[in-house]
């Protein structure tokens, strides 16, 4: 590496309290990916407080709270603040399209891209 290189680095996710399953937990982890879930302390926090956190940690937030997550991406667009991203899913998609709409999500975009941006999972997902 020559001196000066930017290092870019993966996606690390935080799945919010909506998204505790177990077998998509286990699936992401065995594909590579870093994950940490609401389950570390984060229970029955808000979704702004989730959202704090998982910007402190530098992790991407997942959610399948699309309105709330929206608004919160709109507010924090206006008033200028950062977040580490969010990416909104829907409880229908399987476990499988789930891990395949992240490893494809992760290909195409570093954490750096991630920052301030909010993606739905549908857009990773073969039509």
């Amino acid at each position: 590496m020559q001196r000066g290189e930017l290092i870019l680095s993966q996606i690390r996710l935080y799945l919010d309290e909506d998204i505790l399953e177990r077998s998509l937990i286990k699936a992401l982890r065995n594909a590579g990916i870093d994950v940490s879930t609401a389950e570390s302390n984060n229970l029955s926090c808000t979704d702004e407080e989730q959202l704090i956190w998982a910007t402190a940690q530098g992790r991407v937030i997942y959610t399948f709270n699309v309105g709330d997550f929206c608004y919160l991406h709109k507010i924090y667009m206006e008033e200028g603040r950062n977040h580490s991203g969010i990416v909104m899913g829907k409880q229908s998609y399987s476990i499988g399209e789930q891990l395949r709409g992240f490893l494809k999500l992760i290909s195409l975009k570093t954490a750096e891209e991630m920052i301030c941006q909010q993606q739905f999972l549908v857009n990773y997902l073969d039509k």
